[in-house]
């Protein structure tokens, strides 16, 4: 018997490598997932305002869970709402049946996502879950599942059509999802008046958390580390000092610690190019910027950094309300702080 020849999707055309074919089908998921996301953000009503007040009400944490790509999408959204000031984590359903249930404590609010609704791993946790008194938001697509019949709130992400022309990967279900578990991260943010700073915060190691949590007091080199010299020195003495301190400059201060000006090596340049300048001679507070740029020890390391750009220099002196110089950066700190 001849053998029938079986058509592959991957050689359905012979043009199915045409660069226009292929930005074409790119095109087409993005259309679909669009609309998609059109539809599930027109049922942003009741129910998800329930959702929102039933975790804003708990004092435990938000749990989350879901098999397959139900299960990576439940995965992201606890890593998005414990980033933004909502307590979660993920628990694997099959997992959960194992012993992994004892993460989940009777105040806390569960997060179940199916979009059939009726996958068995995640239905058998819920007798449990009832049982313990723990509330259930679901989210599937379909309303009348065994899973959302079961919840205390149910979010339907149901989208028209997956963007697969196959109908068979979750593409724009999983899409939508993700959505909805962003909308839900997002709304509690604003309901908790969570802020940039207590983003920064839970990403300490983050170049925001960088930049909104380093001060000049923890990069700063203070002490004996902070060249200056007084009054009464001159260039030269200047000049030993900043080779010492290595910091490209040095204070000029009064018997007080009290700033009265700034010495770096583009003053240097100017003083050399001066022939009648005598190194050993001259007095430092003859060739000193007076009044340079300043800052506190209790501003942010980023606000040296702008001060920096903006008036093109590469340091900068700290000073205290008295303006006793207190400590000193330069460029290379904020680099090896990555605050720039």
């Amino acid at each position: 018997m001849a053998s029938i020849p079986v058509s592959s999707p991957l050689h359905a055309s012979n043009h199915a490598d045409d660069p226009a074919t292929l930005a074409a089908s790119g095109r087409r998921v993005f259309e679909i997932e669009a609309q998609g996301l059109s539809e599930v953000a027109s049922r942003i009503d009741g129910d998800f305002s329930a959702a929102c007040r039933l975790i804003l009400a708990s004092s435990g944490r938000v749990v989350c869970t879901g098999m397959g790509k139900s299960g990576h999408v439940a995965r992201k959204i606890a890593a998005t709402l414990a980033s933004t000031g909502t307590p979660a984590f993920y628990v694997h359903p099959g997992e959960a049946g194992h012993g992994d249930l004892g993460m989940i404590t009777d105040v806390d609010v569960v997060l179940a996502l199916s979009y059939s609704g009726e996958s068995d791993e995640v239905l058998m946790l819920l007798p449990v879950l009832k049982r313990q008194g723990n509330k259930l938001i679901a989210m599937t697509g379909r309303p009348n599942s065994s899973l959302a019949r079961e919840a205390d709130v149910h979010l339907d992400v149901s989208v028209h059509a997956e963007a697969c022309p196959l109908a068979l990967a979750p593409t724009s279900s999983t899409t939508a999802s993700l959505a909805m578990g962003d909308a839900l991260a997002v709304a509690l943010l604003d309901a908790r008046g969570f802020t940039a700073d207590d983003f920064a915060r839970s990403h300490p190691a983050g170049s925001l958390g960088r930049r909104l949590l380093l001060h000049i007091a923890d990069i700063m080199h203070s002490g004996d580390s902070v060249p200056r010299v007084g009054a009464e020195a001159s260039v030269s003495e200047a000049l030993v000092e900043m080779s010492r301190k290595r910091l490209g400059m040095t204070a000029v201060v009064d018997d007080d610690n009290r700033l009265l000006g700034l010495y770096t090596d583009g003053d240097l340049r100017r003083t050399l190019d001066d022939d009648r300048l005598d190194l050993r001679n001259t007095r430092i507070v003859e060739v000193m910027t007076r009044s340079p740029k300043t800052i506190g020890s209790d501003a942010m390391a980023v606000e040296a950094a702008q001060l920096m750009e903006a008036h093109k220099i590469s340091g900068l002196l700290v000073v205290d309300g008295d303006g006793r110089v207190v400590g000193a950066l330069n460029i290379h700190d904020l680099l090896r702080a990555r605050v720039v």
